[in-house]
């Protein structure tokens, strides 16, 4: 029985191995967020090594995992990107459809900016400030309206007495994605009025930014956005940590629940509008996609995640030395990754 068993993996492995010389591109799904990323590593990847750049979809954290563990084989993704940690479900789903060999990469962290002019105001704002002043309907005694506040101070007494002016990511962004789901959603969960609703209202109030002026929803560019909070100092972007600090000289961050956001605060999780980023590995497809072994090294080298690398200039926040080095090394060695207690 054991040798039939063994028999019938190898007939797999060689079926799968040539079927996977049809598929001459890397292949990977996932987490919105962690998107520009690999696709920035995807581009840096074409460019040195003459291969054609992986396929990048962004198929959002949940939606990629479902679809990585799908099973082994050239119809299935090779990695997936994560705004979280692989849950034990998602492990279990792997599991069932033969994906028993998974990497485990934690890239770095993720921090965004909620920032000013350096001659605007100072100002220390909390998730649900930031929820009433930003979210098109708002609780307002005890019910759901649309939202009404045009000056921070409107919301809070303490909140400068200025108009509420900010400049931000559209919804194809992952800053955008980010920002909902780590301040609008945090920020909303807390009023009682936001409690009582469905499943479905629950997310549209707790999702959907205003679109009355308040919120400006300006592109991709963030050099654009700086030179609007440099002609009017009490304006506020939001955009990746790293923006923020290319341009300390310009700009001033504000606290979040009394904290500042800096690499630290970041890489520590004090400042509360940052994350874990991630990605896995399915090993089984190392050394039978083309291209994938050296995909991975040049994702987890020290110009791609390290300190100053080309993907702390889009936002990343890098590991610590040693912490770094260790997740580079277990990528590389194909290190199966942990059990989950999620």
């Amino acid at each position: 029985m054991a040798y039939k068993t063994l028999f019938i993996a190898a007939v797999a492995a060689t079926a799968f191995a040539g079927a996977a010389q049809a598929r001459d591109q890397i292949r990977i799904v996932g987490s919105s967020t962690v998107f520009p990323y690999t696709q920035a590593v995807a581009e840096e990847f074409a460019n040195s090594t003459g291969k054609k750049a992986p396929v990048v979809e962004s198929t959002g954290t949940g939606g990629g995992m479902k679809i990585f563990c799908q099973g082994v084989g050239v119809q299935h993704p090779d990695l997936t990107g994560a705004s979280r940690a692989m849950k034990k479900s998602e492990q279990e789903l792997c599991k069932k459809n033969g994906v028993t060999s998974i990497t485990e990469v934690l890239l770095g962290y993720d921090g965004l900016s909620f920032a000013t002019s350096r001659k605007g105001a100072d100002m220390n704002v909390t998730k649900p400030q930031l929820f009433l002043a930003l979210a098109a309907e708002v609780p307002v005694n005890g019910k759901i309206v649309k939202n009404p506040y045009t000056k921070w101070s409107e919301i809070d007494r303490s909140l400068p007495d200025t108009k509420i002016q900010v400049f931000g990511p559209p919804p194809t962004s992952g800053t955008r994605d980010a920002w909902v789901e780590l301040v609008m959603e945090e920020g909303c969960a807390t009023f009682d009025a936001v409690k009582a609703l469905d499943k479905q209202k629950h997310k549209e109030v707790c999702q959907r930014m205003r679109q009355d002026g308040p919120f400006i929803e300006a592109g991709e560019n963030d050099n654009l956005i700086v030179q609007r909070l440099e002609a009017d100092s009490s304006a506020y972007g939001i955009f990746g940590f790293s923006f923020l600090y290319e341009n300390k000289d310009k700009l001033k961050g504000a606290r979040v629940a009394g904290v500042e956001p800096s690499f630290e605060t970041i890489e520590t999780g004090d400042y509360k509008i940052s994350r874990p980023l991630f990605f896995y590995i399915k090993n089984a497809h190392r050394g039978v996609i083309p291209g994938l072994t050296e995909f991975v090294s040049e994702y987890v080298s020290e110009k791609s995640m390290g300190p100053g690398g080309y993907l702390s200039e889009r936002g990343l926040v890098p590991l610590g030395g040693d912490k770094r080095k260790e997740v580079q090394q277990n990528a590389l060695q194909s290190k199966q990754m942990a059990r989950h207690a999620m």
